[in-house]
């Protein structure tokens, strides 16, 4: 019999449970989906998880298998116990129409200057915000992979000035790009920035003062990476003395947020709940069902992890 162990911390896996059992049934009948506590949970030879508690992975002497239910693994990585096995994500391709949308909505809010029109509302303030061509307005990507690119194309689509940065740099039609050694000259004159960057040791708090501090007074920020790229005092001081003029965030150090924390109070700070794009329980069943066949019949596994790059 082998198991597979659906391991979370803060998230209930139970209903991806049915699916994975449904798709492996047919190639592994002898394969059992479990939950930690369940009959040989402490023999799982696959583990599928997201943010799994520190240590547990640790803890099963037969894992042959590690996979991430998300695109990132961050939270999987930073574990330094993590047993020496393949890691693999699960890559959706809806999730960068999920990440474009996002994106679009928060740069049309700040474009449109939605942030004062809503502000103005709550004071019965009839004023009309300037309004500037789109093709004036500067968006720099930070990050160009799968995501960046589609987000920074679609954005230059629509009509905006785009800007790219990555560590290795790219290029894209119509799109001014940045090498790991041009962040300063990327951020000297944005507008906006976008920050959909993996989360690795390089990029672990670049959302800092000193980067707030490379972008023009005002410029806004839509962030929908990770939690650790942001250093939490930076980014609320800079919204409290308008280097900043506003802000989007999406995801987290700790989630789901507590209740006192300072963002939810902070001004010109939009919170929204880890909702720019999430892959759907199907997308994450055909995945990991097709790498645990793989990985039961000695073929290749997909999206398997560099674990030195992080992605």
């Amino acid at each position: 019999m082998t198991h597979l162990l659906l391991l979370a911390d803060n998230l209930d896996m139970s209903p991806l449970a049915g699916p994975l059992t449904e798709r492996l049934q047919p190639f592994a009948p002898n394969l059992r989906v479990c939950l930690p506590g369940d009959p040989g949970a402490d023999t799982a030879e696959i583990a599928v998880c997201w943010n799994p508690p520190a240590g547990a992975l640790a803890t099963l002497p037969q894992l042959r298998l590690v996979h991430s239910i998300a695109a990132g693994v961050d939270n999987i990585l930073s574990d330094p116990t993590l047993p020496d096995v393949p890691l693999c994500r699960v890559v959706d391709p809806a999730h960068a129409q999920g990440m474009t949308e996002f994106v679009m909505w928060g740069v049309l809010h700040f474009h449109r200057h939605f942030d004062a029109v809503l502000a103005n509302q709550s004071k019965a303030l009839w004023r009309r915000p300037r309004q500037i061509d789109a093709a004036r307005r500067r968006i720099g990507v930070m990050g160009l992979g799968t995501l960046g690119a589609r987000v920074a194309t679609e954005l230059h689509r629509f009509g905006f000035d785009v800007r790219g940065w990555s560590r290795e740099r790219k290029s894209l039609p119509g799109i001014t790009t940045f090498g790991a050694d041009q962040f300063t000259g990327f951020c000297s004159d944005l507008d906006l920035a976008v920050c959909l960057l993996p989360l690795t040791e390089q990029t672990r708090g670049i959302l800092g003062r000193a980067t707030f501090d490379a972008l023009p007074r005002g410029a806004r920020l839509i962030h929908a990476g990770r939690g650790e790229h942001v250093v939490r005092a930076d980014l609320l001081a800079a919204l409290e003395d308008g280097q900043l003029g506003g802000a989007i965030v999406d995801v987290f150090d700790t989630e789901p947020l507590p209740p006192d924390d300072a963002y939810w109070r902070a001004s010109n700070l939009i919170v929204t709940p880890h909702m720019a794009s999430v892959a759907s329980f199907e997308c994450i069943g055909e995945q990991v069902a097709y790498n645990v066949q793989q990985l039961l019949s000695g073929g290749a596994l997909r999206h398997v992890v560099d674990r030195s790059r992080g992605y």
